[in-house]
């Protein structure tokens, strides 16, 4: 069974000026073309031409519907192509184990040995290992001690 792919254009609204081309029966045709040679040359096959409704807002609450003319074209999925994105896959099960954890990123030093590369305020949580974090040796506690001592 062979599968398609379709592309859908806006048809022209206007006639497109050309050398030769006086009426506007004639400049029209040839936009049509031109669009129709364009899409050929890059695989698609025209089928058909529609016309087809397009529902738009009108001011805040109404609508209208505006006739649109477009055309239609095809050409054929190449084998295998996109069945792979569409084929039914098996999902994990809930409450499945978790992904495997990642080594942290590290960085070869001049000598050749793996470095591990630290975030800038690591030394800085390192040396106040044990206390709430955010919390430093100068704490806006000792401002509020000192207030009370003086009252």
């Amino acid at each position: 069974m062979s599968r398609y792919e379709y592309k859908v254009v806006p048809a022209p609204a206007r006639g497109q000026k050309a050398k030769g081309v006086k009426t506007a029966e004639g400049r029209f045709a040839l936009s049509v073309e031109t669009v129709l040679n364009e899409m050929g040359a890059a695989g698609w096959e025209y089928q058909r031409a529609e016309l087809l409704p397009s529902e738009e807002r009108s001011g805040l609450t109404g609508s209208t519907t505006n006739w649109r003319n477009v055309l239609v074209f095809r050409r054929p999925l190449e084998v295998g192509a996109n069945r792979d994105a569409h084929a039914p896959r098996v999902l994990d099960a809930p409450g499945a184990p978790a992904p495997a954890i990642v080594p942290a990123p590290s960085v070869v030093a001049g000598d050749g040995a793996a470095v591990p590369v630290q975030s800038p305020d690591a030394e800085e949580r390192a040396g106040h290992a044990g206390e709430a974090p955010g919390l430093a040796d100068d704490a806006p506690e000792t401002a509020v001690e000192d207030r009370h001592e003086r009252g």
